[in-house]
């Protein structure tokens, strides 16, 4: 996200509760290209989960899989890597959170934007 967030636990939190209001928007937007084009619903939750999660994490992630991918075997290739990320040692929980956080926020959109039945609504 490369924002400036606190270490730790405390950024990670922050960083799932932004991703969250991420699935949140991605999905209305989603929702109302479905509806115009006639695109199933599946369809619409699916990609939003997917863009949600790709715009949330974007950094983290990649800085994840950077870290994983590319061999640091000298201390300073390693130390210069980490030197760009902002909290290295709570990078996997924010990814994590991020990922949680966004899915969550496109369930929780759906279940707001999807029509309730007369039956739910008495009971």
């Amino acid at each position: 996200m490369n924002l400036p967030l606190h270490f730790g636990l405390l950024g990670a939190l922050e960083a799932g509760a932004i991703a969250f209001l991420i699935g949140l928007l991605v999905y209305a937007v989603w929702h109302w290209v479905a509806a115009r084009a006639g695109i199933h619903h599946a369809h619409a939750i699916g990609w939003s989960c997917l863009m949600a999660v790709a715009i949330a994490g974007g950094i983290d992630l990649w800085n994840m899989f950077y870290l994983g991918m590319v061999k640091l075997e000298s201390p300073v290739y390693a130390r210069i890597a980490l030197q760009k990320i902002h909290d290295p040692e709570g990078l996997g929980a924010r990814v994590i959170l991020e990922a949680v956080g966004a899915v969550v926020g496109v369930i929780l959109s759906r279940l707001a934007f999807s029509p309730r039945s007369r039956a739910e609504d008495v009971a």
